[in-house]
């Protein structure tokens, strides 16, 4: 299970990218990265995460179908995160015992996790689906759930969020591009 609370979702479009991204992360002290499925060079971004980086949990981000998630445990991958529930995926990460945390923002969704024996889903995009105060009330006929808001969650609220002992961690590109600025800019 994951023990970081913060989880940046870096997208990586070259893959020259991906050291510069997580040394500038490691160097805030966050010790996990997303890498979302979303770029040509992904499988590879993680892969390199994964040899470079090896005491940092990389997972892969932005997953939505069971191809996409056998090239991901394939290249290393630590955990698994969608944008939707696909039980297509959440097989495949339970017979590799590999976190899978499925975007789930509705009793349903929440109710078919569940089912498949997850009890962390990600609340995406938090601000459109009602931020803390819908997961508070989806908490209350859940409450063996804990949420990974990401959309809207930034500096401003961060705390506001991990203050929620249902909030298992919070993800966001805004520690990306935090991280950058400091770092490699100065």
């Amino acid at each position: 299970m994951m023990m970081e609370r913060l989880i940046p979702v870096v997208v990586v479009k070259d893959l020259k990218e991906t050291e510069v991204i997580l040394n500038a992360l490691q160097r805030e002290g966050i010790g996990c990265a997303e890498i979302t499925f979303r770029t040509a060079c992904a499988e590879e971004a993680i892969r390199l995460a994964v040899q470079k980086f090896p005491q940092m949990e990389i997972g892969a981000g932005t997953v939505i179908n069971g191809g996409q998630c056998r090239r991901a445990l394939a290249a290393g991958a630590k955990f698994i995160v969608s944008p939707g529930l696909s039980e297509e995926v959440a097989e495949l990460c339970r017979e590799r015992n590999v976190p899978y945390y499925p975007g789930c923002v509705t009793p349903t969704e929440i109710m078919r996790a569940i089912a498949l024996g997850i009890t962390t889903v990600k609340f995406f995009p938090a601000n459109v689906y009602g931020g803390l105060k819908a997961m508070k009330a989806l908490a209350a006929p859940f409450p063996q759930i804990k949420f990974i808001p990401t959309g809207g969650v930034d500096g401003s609220n961060l705390n506001e969020f991990l203050s929620w002992d249902k909030i298992a961690a919070v993800g966001g590109s805004f520690m990306v591009k935090e991280a950058l600025e400091k770092w490699v800019k100065s």
